[in-house]
């Protein structure tokens, strides 16, 4: 973490929180200009710079060359995403944010401000996102439950079963609900003790998921959601420590969000053996085995889309 360079102590400290290396922002490119057309859609040096600052912000190598290879990719898996209609929508992009943000105990509109400083700028890493959560749908189509989130098929499991020995794994079924303490954006510094102190309180009084409309009803801006059915595999990584030291039938430790203070609900907790259950772990064991990141049937599908595209660089 060598050179923090020119920047508020205030920003570094964000930037710490979220995990990532910072460096000062580029200079303003006052006269942006297409650097590269990828099937008719402009790359602009704009573009190229924002990508290079994210890029210092997640520790990766290399400038402004690597950069435009990223960008141009992400253009081509961008029009790939639309042909097939596979992108996510922007409530699912939002929400994405808003739990980074809150994983890193940050407001959106702090990381939008970390993210400004660092050269990036939210819209860059909002279209970010929506990429990244929408490729591995289109990978998924393409090539089926091998590439990372899509279902195994009957035969993948029987495989990985009788590899295991024939047993089936065991894992932990969550049936969960959400407790939400509301805070509005414009109130926020002023309430947001008071609503976590109120959160607290309401825990050893929460009379279980079938009486907790009821419960809440009588509490000022209070909501329930229903989350359902969720593996151990499924959890958040946000949520999922406090989950895991929470016993069946009762409550989280509270968290601050970007919707208020909100806790979860363990309305039922049990160890399952059966084919779901064994999916969901052998999905996460693939996952965990990609050190890279780098799904090999997304990279073969990239490589076929640059071949077939036209791309012009200048």
């Amino acid at each position: 973490m060598g050179g923090k360079l020119s920047i508020t102590r205030t920003v570094s400290a964000m930037i710490l929180a979220c995990g990532l290396a910072f460096a000062s922002a580029p200079a303003a490119n006052a006269a942006s200009k297409v650097v590269a057309v990828v099937n008719g859609a402009p790359i602009t040096s704009g573009d190229i710079a924002k990508r290079a600052a994210f890029m210092r912000l997640q520790r990766q190598s290399g400038g402004a060359d690597v950069a435009r290879q990223q960008m141009i990719d992400e253009s081509l898996k961008r029009e790939e995403v639309l042909r097939v209609g596979a992108s996510v929508s922007t409530a699912e992009v939002d929400g994405a944010v808003g739990r980074f943000a809150a994983g890193n105990k940050l407001t959106v509109e702090q990381l939008s401000h970390v993210l400004d400083q660092a050269g990036v700028g939210i819209d860059h890493f909002r279209n970010y996102v929506a990429v990244a959560m929408s490729w591995p749908r289109v990978v998924n189509a393409r090539f089926g439950g091998g590439g990372g989130g899509g279902r195994l098929s009957n035969e993948d499991l029987v495989r990985r079963m009788q590899e295991n020995g024939g047993n089936k794994p065991v894992t932990t079924e969550y049936f969960l609900q959400q407790v939400i303490f509301v805070v509005p954006a414009s109130k926020r510094n002023a309430i947001i003790g008071k609503r976590q102190a109120e959160a607290n309180a309401s825990r050893s009084k929460y009379p279980g998921c079938d009486q907790a409309k009821v419960f809440a009803a009588t509490m000022r801006d209070v909501s329930i959601r229903n989350l359902g059915r969720m593996m151990a595999q499924e959890l958040p990584a946000d949520w999922k420590p406090l989950i895991e030291k929470a016993g069946d039938g009762t409550t989280t430790g509270t968290r601050v969000t970007e919707r208020g203070v909100e806790y979860l609900a363990i309305c039922k907790k049990r160890e399952v053996s059966d084919d779901l259950a064994a999916e969901m772990v052998f999905r996460a064991e693939d996952l965990g085995k990609k050190t890279d990141g780098e799904d090999p049937n997304g990279k073969k599908y990239i490589e076929e889309l640059r071949k077939k595209a036209q791309i012009v660089e200048k």
